[in-house]
């Protein structure tokens, strides 16, 4: 990772600005070379192997740092400066100078992406490739060069805030211990991972007030003795879910899957198949979203900025409910007490069931996305194709995280009350956000 990023920046401008000029707008391949530069974090994201709560925190910071580089480019865009905690207003442009803020955003995500990654050489060539691509608009090199500055210095102040966020302390803080508890999380196979990410609560939040703030009612009482109790339904209805899987049913686990830890296992040997993270596949429907409505460069900006902050504000909430509930998975209690031989249709990810994760973040994201698109915006997904899955459509963002939640029942590693509540928690937060943020 980067460690001295901060020194080669340069020093925040902060005096003001007057009207945009003709120079300070490209054509609209600008929307293209962002929505490119995303998808290459996204799988610089995916090759370092990156958990969810770590990549919604890349995308973050790196879509803020865009919004605030490029929303000059619309001198009605408000900052988020104020909007979002800690964070202080940002760099202005010099009004004797001039720009290409599509540039100048471009360059700010891709380098605040590679100072929170670890293939930093990939993501320099990203970064080299978008400085060419404005030189072949026949961009005047002092305006591309005022650009490169104005973003350095967003990705200074960004990175500068994300650095007071708790996330260096977090690496320190204890593992997950095991607790003697029948109805707690236990590691699973086959990789019988430690439980990834335990102080995630302490992180941070973006807009939400607190961790806590949507909290969850607690999980069904742990009760696996008794046939008529509500666990033992519910651990019955994903046995039973995947026993009887339809083709269809096995689809769609499938392509919201979305692990990055999954692990194949040839004998004696453990290999990881890298995958996209339940973040990052709405980011990338963030893309196929805002091309659809030829949102113009700022709407954009918004769209993955808006997003982001659901994203990871969304993964507080959710992982601050895993590690107080610490809820035991469906693999454990059915392996334990119904049938040894039982596998889920999807490899059980490593951290407590309760609440889960794609229904959190799937809702935050769809009520911002349906915020700026419209309740009846049908698109499709085709997120999946690169990963050997088929595309799917959808007729709103609604119906994506209501299959990306239920995917978790058909794929055997959540019970039915992680996902509706699950669900409801991510539709408050979402609420909460859009409600919060203005744009203009």
């Amino acid at each position: 990772m980067t460690q001295n990023l901060g020194i080669i920046l340069l020093t925040v401008i902060t005096i003001s600005w007057s009207c945009t000029t003709k120079e300070n707008t490209i054509a609209i391949q600008d929307s293209d070379i962002f929505h490119k530069s995303v998808k290459a974090v996204t799988d610089i994201i995916v090759h370092d192997i990156f958990s969810p709560p770590v990549a919604s925190r890349i995308y973050a910071y790196s879509s803020i740092a865009a919004y605030e580089a490029g929303r000059w480019q619309d001198s009605t865009s408000l900052s988020l400066a104020g909007q979002l905690h800690e964070l202080n207003p940002l760099p202005q442009p010099n009004k004797e100078l001039k720009y290409c803020f599509p540039c100048a955003a471009t360059l700010a995500f891709l380098k605040v992406g590679k100072a929170l990654t670890f293939s930093e050489d990939s993501i320099q060539i990203n970064i080299d490739a978008v400085k060419k691509h404005y030189r072949s608009l026949g961009i005047n090199s002092s305006v591309l060069q005022n650009s490169e500055n104005f973003a350095d210095e967003n990705v200074a102040h960004v990175l500068e805030w994300a650095a007071k966020d708790n996330y260096k302390q977090t690496r320190s803080f204890p593992k997950y211990s095991l607790e003697k508890d029948p109805s707690t999380w236990k590691p699973t196979p086959p990789g019988y991972m430690d439980g990834i990410e335990p102080s995630w609560n302490k992180i941070r939040t973006f807009v939400i007030d607190s961790a806590q703030i949507f909290a969850p009612p607690p999980p069904t009482p742990y009760n696996i003795m008794d046939k008529n109790s509500q666990f033992y339904k519910e651990v019955l209805e994903v046995y039973q879910t995947v026993k009887n899987i339809s083709q269809e049913q096995e689809a769609i686990a499938n392509f919201w899957d979305c692990n990055p830890y999954k692990l194949n296992i040839t004998g004696h040997v453990m290999h990881a198949v890298k995958k996209i993270t339940p973040g990052g596949h709405w980011i990338n429907i963030v893309q196929v979203a805002s091309q659809k409505a030829n949102a113009d460069f700022v709407k954009s900006l918004q769209s993955y900025a808006l997003v982001s902050l659901c994203l990871a504000d969304g993964f507080i909430s959710c992982w601050d409910e895993k590690y107080r509930s610490k809820y035991v998975r469906p693999e454990t209690v059915i392996n334990e007490f119904i049938d040894q031989q039982w596998l889920p249709i999807l490899q059980t990810p490593p951290f407590p069931e309760y609440t889960s994760g794609h229904s959190v973040i799937s809702n935050a994201a769809a009520v911002a996305m349906t915020k700026l698109y419209g309740d009846n915006f049908s698109f499709v997904d085709s997120t999946e194709i690169e990963f050997g899955l088929a595309a799917r459509s959808f007729n709103s963002f609604y119906h994506a995280a209501d299959e990306a939640a239920i995917s978790r029942l058909y794929g055997g590693i959540h019970f039915k009350p992680a996902i509706e509540n699950g669900s409801t928690q991510g539709k408050k937060i979402g609420e909460y956000i859009v409600d919060k943020i203005k744009f203009e």
